[in-house]
C-alpha cells in the first residue's frame, strides 16, 4: 500500500498524526528541557544574588578588615611578650623557678621546696607547671600572690593548698602553689 492509493481523508489523518508526533517529540526533547533549565536558573538567581552581595560587602570592607588584622597582629605580638622566653620546656621551667624565687624573696616568704611538673600541651601553647611550697605569715602569702599577679609574664595559679605549720602557734602558714607559665614551642613558631 502506497500513499497515493489512500484517500484524501486518510492522507490528512496520517499527516496530522505525523505532525502531532513531531510536536510531541519536539516538546519532550527540546522545549521541556529548555523550560526546566530556565526554571532551575530562576531558582538559583536569589542565592547567587545573595552570594554576590556578600562578596561585594567583603570587598567594600577590605580596608577595615585589613586594619582589624593589623590590630590583632599587634595585640598578639604584645601578648606574646608575656610568654616565657625559652622555647624548650627545661629552660622555661628554670626561668619560671628563678622568677618565682625572686617574687617569693621580695614578698619575704621562705621557699621550702619546689618541683617541676611535666609540661602539658594546651593547643599551640606548652604549659610549664611548677609546684612550690612557701611558708610565711598570712600577709606575706597575700603579698606573694599579689606580686605573682603583677609579674609581666603570664602566670596562672592552678592549685593552692594552705595549712598551718604549727597548730599551737597558728601564725606561720605553709602554702603549696602549683603555678604555670607558658611558652610557644618551636613547632608553633615556624
Amino acid at each position: 500500500m502506497t500513499l497515493g492509493s489512500l484517500s484524501r481523508r486518510e492522507r490528512v489523518l496520517i499527516s496530522l498524526a505525523a505532525i502531532s508526533g513531531v510536536v510531541v517529540v519536539g516538546w519532550l526533547f527540546v522545549v521541556d528541557p529548555i523550560v526546566e533549565r530556565y526554571r532551575l536558573s530562576a531558582e538559583l538567581v536569589p542565592a547567587r544574588e545573595a552570594l554576590l552581595a556578600r562578596r561585594q560587602e567583603l570587598v567594600a570592607r577590605k580596608g577595615s578588615i585589613g586594619a582589624e588584622l593589623e590590630a590583632t597582629t599587634q595585640r598578639i605580638e604584645q601578648l606574646s611578650g608575656r610568654f616565657l622566653p625559652a622555647s624548650t620546656p627545661a629552660v622555661a621551667a628554670s626561668e619560671l623557678q628563678n622568677l618565682v624565687k625572686e617574687v617569693a624573696a621580695a614578698a619575704a616568704t621562705d621557699v621550702r621546696s619546689e618541683r617541676i611538673l611535666p609540661p602539658v600541651e594546651r593547643g599551640e601553647l606548652l604549659e610549664i607547671p611548677l609546684e612550690i611550697a612557701v611558708s610565711g605569715e598570712i600577709r606575706q602569702l597575700v603579698d606573694l600572690l599579689s606580686r605573682l599577679e603583677r609579674v609581666p609574664k603570664l602566670l596562672t595559679v592552678q592549685d593552692m593548698k594552705v595549712r598551718v605549720v604549727n597548730v599551737s602557734q597558728p601564725r606561720e602558714l605553709l602554702a603549696t602553689l602549683t603555678l604555670s607559665g607558658f611558652i610557644l614551642p618551636e613547632k608553633a613558631k615556624t
